[in-house]
């Protein structure tokens, strides 16, 4: 019997896919558990609206990616620290305080956790941080640590 898998099962394949597998095993086991139904025109047209759905949404999540990673191009967040006799800073700016400033000023929510570079920003200069918005869609944001006037 030919079914269209509505869950990953295991040693029988992945969901939405569709499998043959024994007429028992489908009505005694896949059918009560909700983890498949019966290969049919109608049920295969659900699943392609399903996959179609799912590509729009992939299309818009994507381009929703590109271009808060245009803005991201643009931006050159600054910030301050204290600095030592010797010219060294006193602390660090973190992801957290990156991702806080972003939004305040310029409503762009970014998880700190989307970073794809975590170093330690713990020097005074101009950092390029990397963030990853979606798969395969990376964007560019520029960090200015300087010193604080005393």
């Amino acid at each position: 019997m030919k079914v269209i898998l509505l869950k990953d099962v295991k040693n029988v394949g992945k969901k939405d896919q569709t499998v043959e597998v024994s007429d028992g095993y489908a009505q005694n086991f896949l059918f009560p558990r909700k983890l498949a139904v019966q290969l049919t025109k109608g049920s295969s047209q659900v699943l392609a609206n399903q996959k179609e759905a799912e590509k729009q949404l992939f299309d818009k999540n994507q381009a929703e990616a590109r271009e808060t990673a245009k803005k991201l191009e643009d931006i050159t967040l600054e910030f301050t620290l204290k600095s030592g006799s010797n010219g060294r800073c006193f602390g660090n700016v973190s992801l957290k305080q990156i991702e806080e400033v972003l939004l305040a000023k310029y409503k762009i929510t970014i998880d700190k956790r989307k970073f794809v570079d975590k170093g330690p920003l713990d020097s005074f200069g101009i950092y390029r941080l990397r963030i990853e918005l979606f798969k395969g869609v990376i964007g560019t944001i520029n960090v200015h640590i300087g010193e604080e006037k005393k």
